[in-house]
C-alpha cells in the first residue's frame, strides 16, 4: 500500500512537471523568424489563399478533357411489326484550337494563382514584421515607462524629503505628486498597448489568444534595405508587377479562346437501324455543323480584346505605381532611421543627465522642482518620439517587403 502511494506520488510529481514545462514552452519568447513561419502555417486567409492552387489545378485537367461522346436511340411507329430502330453513337470534335486554347487559359489561370499566392505570401510577411515589431515597440515603450516611473518616484522622494526639511514649499511635493500620478498613467496606458500589440500579433498567428511570453528582438541593428537603384531595376520582380504581367497573359489566353469560339464544331454520327417490315439492317453514318450565319462569338471577341487592352493599361499604371511607392519608402525609411540614430546616441542620453543632474541639484537646492519637472517630460517626449520614429522605419521597411519580398535583413 505504501508503495502505491509512493508511485502515485511520484506519477503526479511527474504529471506536473510535465505540465509545467508545456505552459513554460508556451509562454517562451517569441523571434521574428519564427512569428512568420507560423503565420505561413496557421494565418487561416493564406491558408484558403493556398487552397487556389488546388482548384487551379483541376481547372487545368478539366480543361484539357475530350468532349464525350453521346448515345442515342430512336423508334419510329409504336407498332412492334412495323417498327424502325435506331441507334447512334455521335462524337463531337472541336475545331479551331479550342481544346488548346482552355488549356492556354488554364495554364494562365495558374501562374496567376502562383503570383496571387506570392502577392499574399508577401503581404502576410509584411503584416507580421509590422505587428511584431508593434508589439515590439510597446515592449520597449512600456520599459521605457517603467524608467520614467522610477524617475517621478525618486524625484517625488526627494521632493518630501525638501518639504519635510522645510527648505520648499508643500507645492514642490504636490508638482512631484501630480508628476508621478502622469507617469503611473503612462505606464497603464503603455501596458495596455503591449497587451492590444500581443494580441494583434497572435491573430496574424492564427490564435485568438497569444501563445508567447516576451518578443525576442532588438532595435540596436536597423534594418539595411538595397539602394533605390538596385530596387528600380527590379520593379518587374515586384510583386504588384508579377500579378500585373501574369494578368495580361492570362486576357491574352482568353482572347485566343474567344476567338476560337467563332469557328463551329462539328458531330460525326455512326450507327445501325433495323425495319422490322423490310426485316433488313441498315449502317448510318452523320456529319451536322452549326451555321455560323448570326453568332460568330463577335461581341465575346471584342470584350476579351477590350480586357487584355485594359490588362496591358493596368500593368503599366502598376509599374509607375511601384517605383513610386519604393521611392517614397526609401525616403520615409532614410529620414526615419536618421532620427534613431540622433535620438538615441545624443538626445536620450542627453535627457538622461539633464534629468539626473537636476534631481541632484534640486536635493541641493540649487534648482527649483520645476526644472526638474521640465527636465522630465523633456526625456518623457524624447522616447515618445523616439518609439515613434522606430515605428516610422519599421512601417518604411514592412512596405519594401510587401513589393520585393525578403531582400532586406534585421539582426
Amino acid at each position: 500500500m505504501y508503495q502505491k502511494k509512493r508511485l502515485y506520488l511520484l506519477a503526479s510529481g511527474l504529471l506536473g512537471l510535465a505540465l509545467m514545462s508545456l505552459e513554460v514552452g508556451a509562454q517562451e519568447g517569441l523571434t521574428l523568424e519564427r512569428a512568420v513561419s507560423l503565420a505561413y502555417e496557421r494565418n487561416p486567409e493564406f491558408s484558403a489563399a493556398r487552397a487556389e492552387i488546388g482548384i487551379a489545378s483541376g481547372l487545368r485537367r478539366q480543361a484539357g478533357a475530350i468532349p464525350n461522346p453521346e448515345l442515342g436511340f430512336e423508334v419510329e411507329d409504336t407498332q412492334s411489326d412495323r417498327q424502325t430502330r435506331s441507334i447512334t453513337i455521335t462524337q463531337p470534335i472541336e475545331l479551331g484550337g479550342k481544346r488548346g486554347a482552355r488549356i492556354g487559359v488554364a495554364d494562365a489561370n495558374r501562374s496567376m494563382v502562383d503570383a496571387d499566392l506570392d502577392f499574399r505570401r508577401q503581404g502576410l510577411r509584411a503584416d507580421v514584421i509590422q505587428a511584431f515589431f508593434a508589439a515590439l515597440r510597446a515592449q520597449e515603450g512600456m520599459q521605457l515607462a517603467e524608467a520614467s516611473l522610477s524617475l517621478a518616484e525618486r524625484a517625488a522622494k526627494v521632493a518630501d524629503a525638501q518639504v519635510d526639511a522645510g527648505k520648499v514649499s508643500p507645492v514642490e511635493a504636490t508638482r512631484a505628486d501630480m508628476q508621478l500620478a502622469t507617469v503611473q498613467l503612462d505606464l497603464r496606458r503603455a501596458r495596455q498597448e503591449w497587451d492590444n500589440a500581443r494580441q494583434m500579433l497572435a491573430r496574424l498567428l492564427g490564435t485568438d489568444a497569444p501563445e508567447f511570453g516576451s518578443l525576442l528582438g532588438s532595435f540596436e541593428h536597423l534594418p539595411d534595405v538595397p539602394s533605390e537603384s538596385a530596387l528600380l531595376a527590379r520593379v518587374r520582380e515586384s510583386a504588384d508587377m508579377r500579378r500585373a504581367l501574369r494578368q495580361v497573359a492570362l486576357s491574352e489566353a482568353e482572347l485566343g479562346l474567344q476567338r476560337s469560339q467563332r469557328y463551329p464544331d462539328i458531330s460525326v454520327s455512326i450507327g445501325s437501324q433495323y425495319d422490322e417490315i423490310e426485316r433488313e439492317r441498315v449502317n448510318l453514318v452523320g456529319l451536322s455543323v452549326p451555321l455560323p450565319l448570326f453568332d460568330r462569338n463577335q461581341g465575346n471577341v471584342l470584350a476579351a480584346a477590350r480586357r487584355a487592352e485594359q490588362a496591358r493599361d493596368l500593368r503599366n499604371a502598376a509599374e509607375l505605381r511601384v517605383r513610386a511607392e519604393i521611392q517614397q519608402a526609401l525616403r520615409d525609411w532614410r529620414t526615419a532611421r536618421a532620427d534613431v540614430e540622433e535620438i538615441r546616441n545624443r538626445i536620450l542620453p542627453a535627457g538622461q543627465r539633464t534629468v539626473e543632474a537636476a534631481t541632484r541639484g534640486f536635493s541641493l537646492g540649487r534648482f527649483a522642482f520645476l526644472d526638474v519637472l521640465d527636465a522630465q517630460r523633456a526625456l518623457i517626449d524624447a522616447r515618445t518620439r523616439y518609439l515613434q520614429s522606430l515605428q516610422a522605419v519599421v512601417d518604411a521597411w514592412a512596405r519594401i517587403e510587401r513589393l520585393y519580398g525578403p531582400t532586406t535583413t534585421f539582426e
